[in-house]
């Protein structure tokens, strides 16, 4: 059973004017499930189900339990479309699992380490170039996230998608599109600082010294003149 439940009403009403009323007067989601041997279903979801579902990292990710008029299935989340601006959600896409057939998924990485690596404390900047990963599996066996620990990194060291340690029965897309060599992108690296990333580090040390000259200097001016307000009552 999964972590992550919600329930839904099948939508009739259809077209961009009927969303927008969903949206505008019962505060509703527009979303559409599909895949498996089933016909696409059109649904609505509650606003404030769906913000605090999409609170949660996995919910990207892992399989949702979804009850639709009463009758449950096993989805995932692939699209999801907000407000340019505003906190909401305008539509979702959800695909139907199907119990022992391969699924694409999108996972995030998450960095270990990455200050106690030797290229760290030299002094050097790390990159994450890739954040996520998308990976073919069952369903069973998504992972909620692919951990990538950087305690070796030193200066100049690389980490590619090829040096991933990926759970058992779990396999990176990429890789099937075509040559491993080509497609072996950069996941995170360790380069030394450039002159233009010293001087705003020393820019920022000179400010924050001047901000601190300047606060001394404030405090040192209110005590004399508190000294010289105690000196004109005697």
């Amino acid at each position: 059973m999964s972590e992550h439940k919600l329930s839904a009403e099948i939508r009739k009403d259809m077209g961009k004017g009927a969303s927008r009323r969903l949206r505008r007067e019962a505060d509703l989601v527009p979303a559409i499930v599909y895949g498996g041997k089933e016909e696409a279903q059109a649904i609505t979801l509650k606003h404030s189900e769906v913000l605090k579902a999409l609170e949660s990292e996995s919910f990207y990710s892992q399989i949702i339990d979804l009850e639709v008029a009463g009758d449950a299935e096993e989805v995932l989340l692939k699209d999801i479309q907000r407000h340019p601006f505003k906190p909401k959600v305008l539509h979702m896409d959800f695909q139907r699992v199907v119990r022992g057939q391969e699924l694409h998924v999108t996972v995030p990485l998450h960095f270990l380490n990455g200050e106690s690596s030797p290229g760290h404390k030299a002094g050097g900047i790390i990159s994450h170039t890739l954040t996520e990963v998308e990976v073919i599996c069952r369903p069973r066996a998504i992972p909620e996230f692919i951990e990538v620990d950087l305690i070796d990194l030193d200066l100049n060291d690389t980490v590619h998608l090829k040096d991933l340690e990926l759970p058992e029965d779990v396999r990176l897309a990429i890789f099937e599109h075509g040559d491993e060599e080509d497609n072996n992108l950069t996941v995170a690296n360790v380069h030394r600082r450039g002159l233009e990333e010293e001087a705003e580090d020393e820019a920022e040390a000179e400010a924050a010294a001047a901000e601190s000259d300047a606060a001394a200097e404030a405090a040192e001016g209110e005590s004399d003149a508190e000294g010289d307000a105690e000196g004109d009552k005697e």
